[in-house]
């Protein structure tokens, strides 16, 4: 399966590179080819990793000299499923425009940009300790046909060669397929997925420490509900990554 991602992702970047000039894919004017993900400097300067101080929780970074660790107002409130969520950098105009081409566009060649932050950042966190598997948020059959691939998955594929940590496909399915979250308020993204996930399969856990992977992180609403089917299965933590985190 990596191989094969890593295939057609250098497939589609040569592609590319008969077609552009070695231009910056966001911006339009730096000069970037396939090797830089046709993305100039300029762009990647100009995104943000997340840095402490952040809510312990979510993951959702503050500003201040904070020194302890602490969770948010809204973490308080929330009876999460997951031990954790951390993301690599903040969700800016920038990085919010990569991954939009790079969902809804098939901008594949932005995939090895993106799987690079996440590994970067998430590899050596996740390697001071033991986890069981690495599990993509789910697409629903009918956007997965629309879209011909889900990032999460791909995604998790790379962080799974990094650490060395097997992806798991069989555990989660998506039962609804919701309307995209990016629009919705907080309220609607929690009543949008709520019973958006099922298990996939009849089979329990036993104890397994999970890494639940995903592109972007912002109310917590998808990741909470897959986590939460997890636990369910018997799980014995669940951690979130994503590469990018709303604020």
């Amino acid at each position: 399966m990596n191989s094969v991602i890593q295939s057609v992702s250098e497939f589609l970047g040569a592609g590319l590179g008969l077609i552009y000039p070695e231009i910056c894919q966001v911006c339009g004017e730096g000069r970037a080819g396939r090797r830089d993900s046709y993305l100039c400097e300029r762009c990647r300067r100009s995104i943000q990793f997340v840095q402490k101080p952040f809510c312990e929780r979510c993951g959702l970074p503050f500003q201040g000299a904070i020194t302890q660790a602490f969770e948010c107002a809204d973490c308080k409130t929330q009876n999460w499923a997951f031990s954790h969520a951390r993301s690599a950098v903040i969700a800016g105009d920038t990085m919010l425009d990569v991954i939009h081409k790079y969902k809804y566009r098939r901008a594949l060649w932005f995939e090895p940009f993106l799987g690079q932050l996440l590994t970067q950042c998430a590899a050596p966190e996740l390697s001071k300790t033991e986890w069981n598997f690495i599990v993509p948020v789910p697409l629903h059959p009918t956007k997965l046909r629309e879209r011909e691939f889900n990032q999460a998955q791909r995604l998790a594929h790379r962080l799974s060669q990094a650490i060395h940590v097997p992806v798991n496909e069989r555990l989660l399915r998506r039962t609804v397929p919701t309307r995209t979250q990016t629009l919705l308020s907080r309220e609607e993204r929690m009543e949008n997925v709520r019973k958006a996930f099922a298990a996939r399969t009849r089979a329990r856990l036993k104890g397994e420490r999970i890494v639940l992977v995903d592109d972007v992180f912002t109310t917590g609403a998808t990741t909470g509900a897959c986590a939460r089917v997890l636990m369910d299965l018997g799980a014995g933590e669940v951690c979130v990554w994503t590469v990018a985190r709303g604020i």
